[in-house]
């Protein structure tokens, strides 16, 4: 597995992926991952198998460079290669970016992706509160997450 940066030659692949897997959560179009792999304040990464790309991911990191925040953005990766240390990968990358900032890290995640929540947690994150209707059409909850910055944080947990 190789973690690399996303460019806009990725961007048709991703969108197609997005409506694979979010078809009812208003799925990004192919200029919607344009503008995020190019804005200056994104980091998207994507995971190749065997020269494939097989997942995508993106985070914000906002506000002044001494007061940091950092959100997720997108976690997608194709149903044939989850449950294979695809999304390890991304979180290590998005936790080594907001720790050497002293950042904290915020992110929704579906109320139903088990999977997912149990990612989050073991990379310290907690469950700060509930958006009803969050995903649209679906109207589908989110938990919104965090994990407190480095300086905040027992430095026994992840």
């Amino acid at each position: 597995m190789k973690l690399r940066e996303l460019t806009l030659a990725d961007a048709p692949w991703c969108a197609e992926l997005e409506q694979l897997l979010f078809p009812g959560d208003s799925p990004w179009s192919v200029e919607e991952f344009q503008s995020e792999i190019t804005h200056v304040l994104t980091k998207y990464f994507g995971v190749e198998i065997s020269g494939r790309l097989v997942g995508y991911a993106g985070m914000a990191v906002l506000g002044p460079p001494d007061d940091a925040e950092c959100e997720i953005r997108t976690i997608a990766v194709d149903p044939t290669y989850q449950g294979r240390g695809v999304g390890k990968l991304f979180m290590d990358a998005f936790t080594r970016i907001a720790d050497a900032q002293d950042a904290p890290i915020f992110l929704e995640v579906r109320t139903d992706n088990e999977p997912a929540m149990a990612l989050y947690h073991s990379y310290g994150f907690a469950t700060i509160g509930v958006r009803k209707g969050y995903y649209m059409p679906s109207g589908a909850d989110a938990y919104t997450m965090l994990r407190p910055r480095l300086s905040e944080r027992d430095r026994t947990n992840p």
